[in-house]
């Protein structure tokens, strides 16, 4: 039957803007003016520690040392506010409930218990929600996609992987899996779905109507 394997963050979670937006200010606030849009191309997608040197480098001194801790708190405060789901997310999942299925992110696991609690889709994912924190190496490397598919007992060219980012279309094209780019979320700008594309998508969507067409097909599914 194979398997489902969702992005979190821009996928089904529309956070990236939150976050970003967070991201922005904090930045800002320490003497570097930031907007949303240059904190998404300057940020987005990229590993922590490599967001981190070009934050310093833009302000010209290191971080101060509660950063890390004080922009998690700030964008989970936010997350639990304000976030809402990627339109049609969760009438997707429902619909697909018969196919084995997981999360696979490169949020915490704090983060993404917070967000799916605050989405009402924990009963969903139940003690099938992967995070980079349990594999070796995180996206674009296909670590956590095999992960994924192991616990899933899914073979790798059986999987079905929705992903808006670049990193994560890579990781699961490097796994042997089948990428579906969406890009539906708040946080997607023009050129974007070109960004997925070359990174490797077979598929690209601007919705998740979109996404079902492509997954039934793919899972050989009556419409």
């Amino acid at each position: 039957m194979g398997a489902l394997i969702f992005d979190f963050d821009g996928v089904i979670a529309d956070s990236e803007a939150i976050a970003n937006t967070v991201l922005a200010k904090t930045v800002s606030d320490l003497g570097h003016p930031t907007t949303l849009d240059q904190a998404l191309s300057r940020y987005s997608g990229k590993r922590w520690v490599d967001v981190l040197a070009e934050i310093e480098t833009a302000i010209g001194r290191p971080v101060p040392t509660d950063f890390l801790g004080a922009f998690n708190r700030a964008t989970l405060d936010r997350l639990r506010s304000d976030l809402k789901e990627v339109s049609g997310a969760t009438d997707f999942i429902r619909k697909f409930s018969s196919i084995p299925r997981c999360i696979a992110s490169s949020s915490s696991m704090e983060r993404l218990q917070l967000c799916l609690s605050v989405l009402g889709l924990e009963a969903e994912f139940d003690g099938r929600v992967f995070s980079a924190d349990m594999v070796a190496r995180g996206k674009p490397h296909p670590d956590i996609f095999l992960l994924a598919a192991e616990k899933l007992g899914a073979k790798p060219a059986e999987c079905l992987v929705i992903e808006d980012s670049a990193g994560g279309i890579k990781g699961a094209v490097a796994a042997g899996m089948t990428a579906i780019g969406l890009c539906a979320a708040s946080h997607i700008r023009d050129g974007h779905d070109e960004v997925l594309r070359n990174a490797g998508a077979v598929h690209l969507a601007t919705s998740w109507r979109e996404v079902e067409q492509i997954a039934r097909h793919f899972f050989r599914m009556a419409g």
